[in-house]
């Protein structure tokens, strides 16, 4: 039985804010590609960024070790964990202004994200943050996304009903993460395909539509 969406949960990286990590590696690396080319191998890869977003060891341990570990690129990675913010690069086009409209139209906004506990420099600097009513992150519950307890963590927390709750993310894994818990989830493009995922989506709960 469809239900009317009442929630709205948010990725954070690539859907509220945009992040690159390459051009801040660049400036450290310089013309050393193959240096670089090593450095991306381990540390940009989905094995270390899982590790540092679980973060079952404070993420600062997690760099010593991983130094410890290849003190050739020891510090490569002091130079990324000093300027571990500066990869985000701002909010995404056109969020900011469509998460004010949402809340005014009286959605509750909330976040589930995978991140490291410097998430928190990142929502401090940027006022999109200050839009949502919560959020639930993957270092604070050593938990990651699509595995169904963070999302379930987030609707006991917040005292969501998952068929009233959409979900939107840019990885497909974490899409289908909030299905199998019976949420509604879309893949996030950009703020113009979400408006339209959205509306469709809400047509659909409320079984009408106008043209």
């Amino acid at each position: 039985m469809d239900m009317k969406i009442k929630n709205l949960v948010f990725d954070f990286g690539k859907v509220l804010v945009d992040y690159d990590f390459i051009p801040v590696m660049k400036a450290f690396f310089k013309d050393d590609t193959l240096r670089e080319e090593e450095f991306r191998k381990i540390f940009i890869s989905d094995e270390f960024i899982d590790e540092c977003d679980r973060e079952v060891i404070p993420f600062a341990e997690i760099i010593r070790n991983r130094q410890m570990q290849h003190p050739e690129l020891a510090d490569a990675l002091q130079y990324f964990y000093d300027h571990y913010t500066d990869f985000v690069i701002g909010e995404m086009p056109g969020m900011r202004d469509m998460l004010t409209w949402l809340k005014s139209q009286g959605f509750r906004l909330y976040g589930l994200t995978n991140w490291c506990s410097r998430v928190h420099e990142v929502m401090e600097k940027y006022d999109i943050f200050k839009l949502l009513d919560g959020e639930v992150i993957s270092s604070e519950e050593h938990l990651l996304k699509p595995q169904p307890e963070i999302y379930q963590r987030l609707c006991q927390r917040f005292g969501l009903i998952p068929e009233e709750s959409l979900f939107a993310d840019d990885k497909d894994v974490n899409v289908e993460g909030a299905r199998a818990i019976g949420m509604k989830a879309v893949k996030f493009v950009d703020a113009t395909t979400y408006a339209r995922d959205l509306r469709q989506i809400i047509c659909e709960s409320n079984k009408k539509c106008d043209d």
